[in-house]
């Protein structure tokens, strides 16, 4: 399986998730809840971590965490492993808790985090456990607007500052930009994606392509990669394709075919121009070669270097 692709730098935020394993309850009564609770306490004190908004569901979890030191790893170990443990020791039971790996979105943090916060703390109501946000206890909602005391180890300052330096008016604020989409169908902000790993506009993308990963990363085994890199060129996809084919014979040019039409903008008018044929016959080419590979494990193997090729080559010009 492969590893998911991480951006670790002091400041970064992220919106994480975690979800138990096969989607059973990770959360099962009051103590669990106010347990991992004091678990993000000990993360701000021990490892510098800054909480901006939570809520806890009854099989997964919500944050959005910022990291000052750029220390992602040992915040999550902390919080997943130590509840882990607790939940584990509490209940007599053993083996994970969590399923695989958090899932940690690199999020640009003027654009993106106001936003999360609201998606954030309407979970409960999009789940149909509560009808409005504030009946909810189990998030940092009500902290937010006032309804309970918030925490010490709970940063609200960041987000609350874009509704007004008042405090007062920045809470009436933020509970006027949650409940304005309270009980509508809007769209997710974590549509947004790139390459289901970065969240943000096109400027702090290629921020981020040119500071992690401008001739730096080599494992060819990141799909994620292949979203944040720039289209392939048809010219390139021929040079590559023929180091593994050649440069005769009907599979090296299916193959050629299958590749431009998998990674370039071309058209596929386009692409059959380059071998003298109509738009029909490339989509045959590529409809053979796509039956050929169920079958064909070698066939599959290689093409499979030749995208991985092509893949590094664009990310790491």
């Amino acid at each position: 399986m492969a590893r998911p692709l991480r951006f670790l730098y002091p400041g970064a935020v992220y919106h994480i998730t975690s979800r138990g394993n096969e989607r059973k309850a990770v959360f099962k009564s009051v103590r669990d809840r106010e347990k991992f609770l004091e678990y993000l306490e000990s993360a701000v004190e021990k490892y510098q971590a800054l909480i901006h908004a939570y809520c806890l569901m009854d099989n997964h979890y919500h944050l959005l965490l910022e990291t000052p030191s750029g220390n992602l790893p040992r915040i999550m170990r902390h919080i997943n492993g130590a509840y882990t443990t607790y939940f584990n020791v509490k209940r007599d039971r053993s083996g994970h808790l969590f399923q695989g790996r958090y899932k940690a979105i690199l999020v640009e943090k003027d654009e993106y985090a106001k936003e999360l916060s609201r998606y954030i703390h309407l979970n409960p109501v999009r789940a149909k456990m509560v009808e409005s946000p504030e009946d909810y206890v189990w998030s940092s909602y009500q902290s937010y607007i006032g309804i309970k005391k918030a925490p010490k180890w709970l940063h609200q300052e960041f987000i609350l500052g874009y509704f007004g330096n008042k405090i007062s008016n920045a809470r009436s604020g933020y509970r006027g930009f949650v409940d304005s989409l309270k009980n509508k169908e809007y769209k997710s902000p974590l549509s947004e994606m790139v390459g289901s790993t970065i969240l943000g506009s096109a400027v702090f993308i290629e921020f981020v392509k040119d500071n992690f990963l401008h001739g730096k990363i080599s494992d060819k085994n990141i799909p994620a990669l292949c979203a944040l890199a720039d289209k392939a060129k048809m010219d390139d996809i021929f040079d590559a394709v023929e180091t593994v084919f050649g440069k005769e014979g009907t599979i090296c040019r299916n193959v050629k075919m299958y590749l431009c039409q998998r990674l370039t903008d071309e058209k596929l008018k386009d692409i059959g121009e380059r071998f003298g044929i109509g738009e029909s016959g490339v989509s045959q080419a590529c409809r053979r070669v796509k039956v050929k590979m169920k079958n064909d494990k070698k066939l599959t193997k290689d093409i499979t270097k030749v995208e991985n090729k092509l893949t590094m080559s664009r990310i790491m010009i």
